[in-house]
């Protein structure tokens, strides 16, 4: 082992100043130092993470003292993360040491920092992934194995206790949590799907209808077509949930003419049907706009050489038009899917996950995995079992979106162009 690779596994940064690198040695020895001095600290968060608190909520001579079990946690996990970050820099010292003795030349202060560049730039980006992004996914990802939850384990009043895989048990084996995961899982992807595809098709069919030669104003149907994406979808929603009402337009119309009304978002199969027709209204303008300029696109030759050959309006969509669109939009199929998978806003805006479903434990006959969730954080704080559906939903749909999106010819298609 090299001397200033040995010095530096004895302490960050003496290997550097061995080889006379004095800013970047003394960058690495402050690092250290700051940390050992925080050792105090890091056992005191380390001792929060895995206890969670042991004081109750008690007053002292008036004053109000208790170990609030969530910032504990947190402060745990910012630890965790800290120290990762010095371990990485341990190693990296060490290397860059060894490296350096290795080249055995000496480099200026405008050279070392132009290597040390993509380093100085990524770790700004590094630090907010970690601690914007990774931090809320890992404290997501605890919460699921306590029984933080309302009304005897919520801080400060209360302390959280770490319970295993319990609530995960309580999910699947108790039939009002089961069947409330079983009936929403049911519907959360029958939803995904219908929503997805009506959109895609129903843009589909709008971008043929511009496209067809026997249409004229073609740029005054595409203007008016894609009006309902232009307006904001939160404004049209609420608009579509007055119009389903019981006294509401659509009610008055079908009076008029002599029908009954109809319990548009008071009957579960109604309120799903509407909530896939307001879906489509919403969603095919985008799929038509996205389609249009892939229309445009298909050779006219294909067609022609179709025509000759005597082939039918459906022979052609099926044989030409179809294969060509989806082979460009697959990847904005997945991503669709899984947007409407987890499409809170229309489901919150439109029936607010109703009518009431009494065989669920918070949640409606049109929830979603997602709103669900929602109910049970903000209105019923039941923070824990929210946390596990979330994991569940990300074990669903993370592989599943990956799996095919990889598996699409486009994607295939991109490796053999690079």
């Amino acid at each position: 082992m090299k001397k200033s690779q040995f010095l530096s596994c004895i302490f960050m940064g003496l290997g550097q100043i061995y080889n006379k690198q004095y800013l970047k040695g003394i960058m690495f020895m402050l690092v250290e130092l700051i940390t050992l001095i925080n050792i105090p600290n890091f056992a005191k968060a380390f001792w929060g993470l895995y206890t969670l608190g042991e004081v109750k909520f008690h007053y002292v001579n008036g004053r109000a003292v208790f170990d609030h079990s969530i910032f504990l946690m947190l402060k745990g996990l910012i630890a965790v993360l800290l120290l990762i970050l010095v371990i990485i820099l341990y190693i990296f010292n060490i290397k860059d040491a060894k490296d350096y003795a290795k080249k055995n030349t000496k480099t200026s202060f405008k050279d070392a920092l132009d290597n040390m560049f993509p380093y100085i730039v990524l770790t700004p980006g590094l630090l907010s992934i970690m601690f914007l992004v990774l931090l809320p996914i890992i404290f997501t990802v605890l919460v699921a194995f306590t029984n933080y939850s309302a009304p005897y384990h919520l801080p400060p009043r209360n302390l959280v206790d770490w319970v295993g895989l319990q609530n995960f048990k309580d999910l699947f084996k108790m039939d009002i949590w089961s069947n409330t995961l079983k009936g929403t899982l049911k519907w959360t992807i029958m939803w995904a799907f219908l929503a997805t595809f009506t959109s895609y098709f129903g843009g589909l069919f709008l971008a043929m209808l511009v496209n067809s030669q026997e249409i004229k104003l073609k740029k005054l149907w595409r203007s008016i077509f894609i009006l309902p994406y232009a307006i904001p979808g939160l404004i049209s929603m609420l608009v579509m949930r007055l119009m389903f009402s019981g006294p509401g337009i659509i009610n008055d119309i079908l009076e008029k003419i002599g029908l009954q009304r109809v319990d548009w978002l008071t009957e579960p199969l109604n309120a799903k049907i509407v909530l896939i027709l307001i879906n489509l209204w919403l969603g095919a303008p985008y799929f038509m706009a996205l389609m249009t300029s892939i229309l445009t696109n298909i050779p006219k030759d294909l067609y022609e050489s179709a025509d000759i050959d005597g082939a039918s309006f459906l022979h052609k969509f099926f044989h030409i038009t179809l294969p060509l669109v989806f082979y460009s939009t697959t990847p904005l199929i997945i991503m669709s899917f899984a947007y409407n998978f987890n499409n809170f806003m229309l489901i919150y805006a439109v029936t607010d996950g109703g009518p009431v479903n009494p065989d669920y434990r918070y949640a409606g006959h049109t929830d979603l995995l997602i709103s669900w969730i929602y109910k049970m954080t903000v209105e019923q704080q039941q923070y824990h079992m929210a946390s596990v559906v979330t994991i569940l939903i990300f074990i669903i749909i993370a592989p599943a979106i990956a799996f095919f999106f990889t598996r699409t010819r486009s994607f295939k298609e991109e490796d053999l162009i690079q």
